[in-house]
C-alpha cells in the first residue's frame, strides 16, 4: 500500500537528515583547503545556472522578473563566495599572542535550512555555501510554491560539491515539502541549528524549536526622501529598487516620506520615472486588493507587476507604469497601503519637517519591519546621524536601493540573503548572516597572571572575631593569665596555645 503524501515526505526528511549527518561527521576532517575547494566548485557551478535557475523561479511561481533573479542568484553565489572565501572557518582559526589566546573553529553539524518562495533559488545557494564553508552539512526544506525550481538549485550545488570531493549526502533537501515536515524537521534530534527564511508564523515556530536558530523577521522599511536630497537621483533610485524583482525583497521600500519642501519636484520625479499617482476611486478598489481581510497581504499581488496588481484591482494604468503611488496619512494594520505589500505599490507620506518624517518612519517600522531596514536619501550628514539615532532598525541605507543594498549588492555591507533584525525584531542577531554565524569557537587560554589566594582564618577564631566584643576578648585573656599563673613552674608555648584553644572552645560552647 502506498504511503500518503505526508508520510512519504517525512520519511524523505529524516533519510535526508540521516544522510547529512553521516556525511558531516565525515567533512569535519577536511581540511581548510579541501573545504574552500567545495566551496568554490558549488559557487562557480551555481554562477554559471543563474539565468536559467532565474527562470525556473519566475515559471514556477509566477513572482518576479527573470532579469532581476539572475543577479540575486550571482549574489548569492559568487557574489557571497567572494566575502567568505578567505575566511578561516577550519582549526585555529586566530592566535592572540599578546593576550595568550588561541581560537578554535568546529562545526554545529546539521543544519535545517528554510527557504522562501519570493527568493527560492538564491537563498537555496546562499545557505549551502555558508553552511558547507562552517563545515556543516544541510538539510533544505523548500516552500511548496517553489519546490521544483529549488531543488535544481540545491541538484547543482550538490553535484558540484561531490565533484570538488565532498562525500554524498552532505546536502540534502525534501522534494515533498508540507508543514508539518518541516516543524519536524526543526525538531529532529540531528538538527543542530536552523536558518529561517519566511513569514513571521515560521520564524516563531523555529525560535520555538528548542534548537538554536537564526530567523529573520518582516521588513516594512519606508525610504524619507529628505530636503537636502538630490531628488531626480532619489527618485530614479528608489523606482529601480521597487520594481526590483518586483518587490519580493523584504529590504525593499515600502513607503515614501518626502519633506514638504521637495514634495512637488519628488512627485514629478516619480511620475517620470513610471509612477503611477491613483485617484481617490482607484485607491479604495487597490486597497481591497491589497488586503482583502483587513490587516493580512493579499499573497496574489507579491512578486507581480504593478499592471497586472491594476487589472485585479479593476483598473487599467498606462503601459509604462512601473509603480502605484498613492497618496496617505494613516498608518495601520487596516490601513492596507501602510503594511509590508512585497510588490511594486508605494503610500506617499508627506511630512512638514525631519522630525514629522522620523516619528512616520517609527509608526510604520513599529507596524512590521521593526528590527529589519529602511533608508534615506540626503546629502545633510548631521539629518542622516539624526534619522539614523532614532530608527530601530538593525541597517540604514544612505542615498542607494534599500532592496539589494541591503544585500550587501550596492553597500559595504556583508553579501546575506538573511538579514537579522536584532533585539527590535525578536532576532538573535541584527548582523547580515553568514558563515561564521555558523560555526562555533572554543578558546585555549594560557595563565598570564600569578595570584596568591589567601587562605581561610580558623573557624573558631573567625567566629570569636563575628560574635564578640571587647568585654568578651578582655574575659578569655584574663581566663588564660588565671590558669598560667596557678602553674609556678614555666610554661612552653605550645602548652600556652593549648589552654588558650581550651577557653576558646568553652567560651564558644556557652
Amino acid at each position: 500500500m502506498e504511503l500518503d503524501y505526508d508520510l512519504k515526505s517525512m520519511q524523505e526528511m529524516r533519510e535526508a537528515v540521516k544522510r547529512s549527518k553521516e556525511a558531516q561527521h565525515r567533512f569535519q576532517e577536511f581540511s581548510q583547503e579541501q573545504v574552500d575547494h567545495i566551496v568554490k566548485n558549488i559557487a562557480e557551478a551555481a554562477y554559471s545556472k543563474s539565468e536559467w535557475l532565474a527562470r525556473l523561479a519566475v515559471e514556477e511561481t509566477g513572482m518576479g522578473v527573470i532579469e532581476h533573479k539572475k543577479i540575486k542568484n550571482e549574489l548569492g553565489s559568487m557574489g557571497v563566495y567572494e566575502s567568505i572565501k578567505d575566511e578561516k572557518t577550519v582549526g585555529v582559526i586566530r592566535i592572540n599572542h599578546q593576550l595568550k589566546v588561541t581560537e578554535i573553529a568546529y562545526p554545529f553539524g546539521v543544519i535545517a535550512a528554510i527557504c522562501p518562495t519570493t527568493n527560492p533559488t538564491s537563498t537555496a545557494i546562499f545557505k549551502t555555501l555558508i553552511s558547507l564553508k562552517a563545515q556543516n552539512g544541510i538539510v533544505v526544506s523548500p516552500h511548496p510554491s517553489a519546490m521544483k525550481c529549488t531543488v535544481e538549485a540545491l541538484k547543482i550545488c550538490h553535484r558540484a560539491a561531490v565533484e570538488a570531493g565532498a562525500p554524498e549526502g552532505l546536502i540534502g533537501w525534501i522534494t515533498r515539502p508540507a508543514l508539518a515536515t518541516t516543524t519536524e524537521l526543526m525538531k529532529h534530534k540531528d538538527i543542530d541549528l536552523i536558518l529561517a527564511t519566511g513569514g513571521g508564523g515560521l520564524v516563531r515556530a523555529a525560535y520555538s524549536s528548542g534548537k538554536p536558530a537564526y530567523g529573520v523577521g518582516p521588513g516594512n522599511g519606508p525610504v524619507y526622501v529628505e530636503k537636502t536630497a538630490n531628488v531626480r537621483k532619489a527618485a530614479n533610485m528608489i523606482m529601480d529598487s521597487k520594481t526590483f524583482d518586483n518587490g519580493t525583497l523584504c529590504s525593499t521600500e515600502q513607503a515614501i516620506v518626502v519633506h514638504k519642501n521637495i514634495k512637488e519636484m519628488t512627485v514629478r520625479e516619480l511620475k517620470n520615472g513610471g509612477g503611477y499617482f491613483l485617484d481617490s476611486s482607484e485607491k479604495a478598489m487597490l486597497e481591497n486588493v491589497i488586503s482583502p481581510s483587513k490587516g493580512k497581504l493579499n499573497p496574489k499581488i507579491v512578486g507581480r507587476s504593478a499592471r497586472i496588481i491594476a487589472e485585479m484591482a479593476g483598473f487599467r494604468v498606462p503601459d509604462e507604469t512601473r509603480v502605484l503611488i498613492a497618496e496617505e496619512e494613516r498608518i495601520g494594520r487596516d490601513i492596507p497601503l501602510s503594511i509590508e505589500k512585497l510588490a511594486p505599490i508605494f503610500p506617499l507620506y508627506t511630512a512638514a519637517n525631519d522630525e514629522e518624517a522620523i516619528n512616520i518612519c517609527v509608526e510604520l517600522l513599529h507596524l512590521g519591519g521593526k528590527g529589519h531596514s529602511c533608508s534615506i536619501h540626503s546629502n545633510d550628514e548631521k539629518a542622516v546621524e539624526k534619522f539614523s539615532l532614532h530608527m530601530p532598525v538593525s541597517r540604514i541605507m544612505v542615498n542607494t536601493l534599500a532592496s539589494i543594498g541591503a544585500a550587501g549588492a550596492t553597500t559595504g555591507l556583508t553579501p546575506s540573503l538573511t538579514l537579522g533584525c536584532g533585539s527590535f525584531g525578536g532576532n538573535i542577531s541584527s548582523d547580515n548572516i553568514t558563515a561564521h554565524h555558523l560555526l562555533n569557537i572554543k578558546r585555549v587560554a594560557y595563565g598570564m597572571k600569578e595570584i596568591s589566594i589567601p587562605k581561610p582564618s580558623q573557624p573558631g577564631i573567625l567566629q570569636i572575631e563575628k560574635h564578640s566584643n571587647k568585654n568578651d576578648i578582655h574575659e578569655i585573656v584574663n581566663q588564660v593569665v588565671k590558669e598560667t599563673a596557678m602553674k609556678p613552674q614555666a610554661i612552653d608555648h605550645e602548652e600556652i596555645s593549648q589552654i588558650v584553644q581550651s577557653v576558646i572552645e568553652q567560651y564558644t560552647k556557652m
